[in-house]
């Protein structure tokens, strides 16, 4: 008996023996050359115009007068600057100088001029970003506010400018490993020497962590008016005493966006079919002190600056044009780009059946929402015809990337 017992250990041991070889010596998850994971590889695979659904009946000239405002910067970038997105696709400043050229000396009045040069210029490429086509596409807005430039009665709520003591890191001049990445901190003094933290949140804010440094710009009588002001990053303040100031994006806390909307979904308070900009806002309206905790959740911060002429300004530096700009994931997505979208949006009547969104635009923005390289976010102007569009605009698509054809020939 004692003997198959023995005989009957050994047997178990061997089997173990052969489990642990196998783990120690099994083959590991593949590794891409290139350090890509399949979730997050971008490809792009030249397609003529003439399959672009709507390309001939769009209005090219509309969508070449906002290029020509993504040239402009060009001109006055380092040659060398690259445009961005993965792995540089869009190139650099200086290979799109000469398509700017020829785009300055394009009359736009005259039908068809405009869509040759894009036709005769650019090679059209349908993106794909990990294994998926379509993406989700929203809209933004510059919105409306009251204001005074000083606290008093009912304008109480600040918006701030940038902080003397935020320090933005491009963390790929220290690492080739850590290159498009950047960090946002504040630098602190102790008895050990400068340190550099992360930015104070939101809530960190609104408890007064800026009070007292002169950084109001102008105070607005609506909390939730100044919130949705950080997610639109630009807008209008109409003054007590009767002038207007324009507000643009001058920097963020580098903190992660968080949507209250999805909170309000997880909470059962909306759906994911109802939820929009209209009706987070009128669960904010309704509810002030829950609203303000709310609001709280979402750590991102927006500092403002004073705008003078053209405006509102995308992340490029280039005046948005209504309609033709559209904020994009700078990581995956070159600035500055002409892209082909195609997509639906909700229209000005909520009653009313989405309208089909075919169109040129061109990446001039970014935003902390818009992360992927089929995710973007469509500029619709100011006033109450672009709330309501941009407020209820959450729609699939699809787009293409129009790239220099000199640049397209090193893909």
């Amino acid at each position: 008996m004692t003997g198959r017992i023995a005989i009957l250990w050994a047997g178990t041991l061997l089997v173990a023996l052969g489990l642990l070889l196998w783990w120690m010596t099994r083959p590991g998850p593949l590794v891409p050359p290139d350090g890509i994971a399949p979730e997050d590889r971008m490809t792009y695979r030249a397609v003529p115009f003439i399959a672009l659904d709507g390309w001939a009946v769009d209005d090219h000239g509309a969508a070449l007068n906002a290029f020509l405002r993504s040239c402009e910067r060009f001109a006055k970038w380092p040659k060398q600057r690259s445009l961005g997105g993965r792995d540089r696709i869009g190139g650099s400043a200086a290979d799109w100088l000469d398509v700017c050229r020829r785009a300055g000396g394009v009359t736009v009045a005259k039908p068809g001029l405009a869509r040759h040069f894009f036709e005769q210029n650019f090679r059209a490429f349908a993106i794909n970003h990990g294994g998926q086509k379509n993406g989700l596409f929203t809209g933004y807005y510059e919105p409306e506010l009251n204001g005074s430039r000083s606290r008093q009665g009912p304008y109480t709520t600040p918006l701030y400018g940038l902080p003397k003591d935020l320090v933005k890191v491009d963390l790929g001049e220290f690492s080739e490993s850590l290159k498009g990445k950047r960090i946002v901190g504040r630098l602190t003094h102790d008895g050990v020497g400068d340190r550099l933290r992360p930015y104070y949140e939101r809530d960190q804010i609104a408890a007064g962590a800026l009070a007292g440094r002169g950084l109001e710009l102008v105070f607005v009588d609506d909390p939730t008016d100044a919130f949705f002001l950080h997610i639109q990053g630009s807008g209008r303040v109409r003054l007590d005493d009767g002038g207007e100031m324009r507000l643009g994006y001058a920097g963020g806390n580098g903190r992660r966006y968080y949507a209250i909307g999805r909170e309000l979904i997880k909470r059962g308070i909306l759906t994911r079919e109802n939820v929009s900009m209209q009706s987070i806002r009128a669960w904010l309206s309704n509810n002030p002190a829950k609203g303000r905790a709310l609001m709280e959740m979402n750590p991102s911060f927006i500092f403002f600056r004073e705008l003078v002429g053209p405006g509102p300004l995308g992340a490029m530096g280039a005046p948005l044009t209504p309609g033709r700009s559209i904020a994009v994931d700078r990581g995956l997505m070159p600035l500055g780009a002409p892209i082909w979208l195609q997509s639906s949006h909700p229209g000005v009547d909520p009653d009313q059946a989405a309208h089909s969104l075919n169109r040129l635009l061109i990446a001039q923005d970014t935003g902390g929402a818009i992360k992927g390289g089929v995710r973007g976010d469509v500029f619709w102007g100011h006033g109450a015809d672009a709330a309501a569009i941009a407020g209820r605009m959450k729609n699939a698509g699809r787009w293409f990337l129009l790239l220099p054809i000199p640049v397209a020939d090193r893909l």
